[in-house]
């Protein structure tokens, strides 16, 4: 009976405390609606957007152009291309590393959107080939890069 008259007694705790949380909740929203801060989502999306504006005209963009071949010269189809370059205004406006995830077609060329200039990681992963991964400085606005892999070393 005791272990009852507990579990009745911590259920009653815990309605008490969501309704406190519930009534911070709710202040919380009346004091910005009183505060009269902007809430609508059309003012922060048009400073969003004059934001991507000013950024795309600030930064200069490249395409690459990507050919994947053998040692032999033959186009390697399939396989996984990822591009990885530094973008502005990652947390505490340090730069962050996005990424890029392409596949080859039968050609061996993978045309990748424009990227930002500077530093780009190349990484190549295709089956029966070792993989690649370079560093390229890119300072031009269209780049090709061909890219040659390497028979897998032998396992023993």
């Amino acid at each position: 009976m005791t272990k009852h008259c507990l579990s009745r007694r911590a259920i009653a705790t815990c309605r008490k405390a969501f309704s406190i949380c519930a009534m911070g909740v709710c202040l919380f929203g009346f004091v910005v609606l009183v505060s009269g801060q902007p809430l609508a989502l059309g003012s922060t999306a048009n400073s969003s957007a004059k934001s991507r504006d000013d950024k795309s005209q600030d930064a200069h963009t490249t395409k690459l152009r990507l050919r994947v071949l053998t040692n032999e010269g033959k186009p390697v189809g399939n396989a996984s291309v990822y591009v990885r370059f530094y973008t502005n205004g990652g947390f505490m406006h340090h730069d962050q590393l996005a990424e890029l995830d392409l596949k080859t077609n039968q050609d061996g060329t993978v045309k990748v959107p424009p990227v930002p200039q500077g530093k780009i990681l190349i990484q190549v992963i295709a089956t029966g080939w070792h993989t690649f991964g370079k560093w390229y400085d890119v300072e031009q606005d269209e780049e090709s890069i061909e890219i040659k892999l390497e028979p897998p070393p032998h396992w023993y």
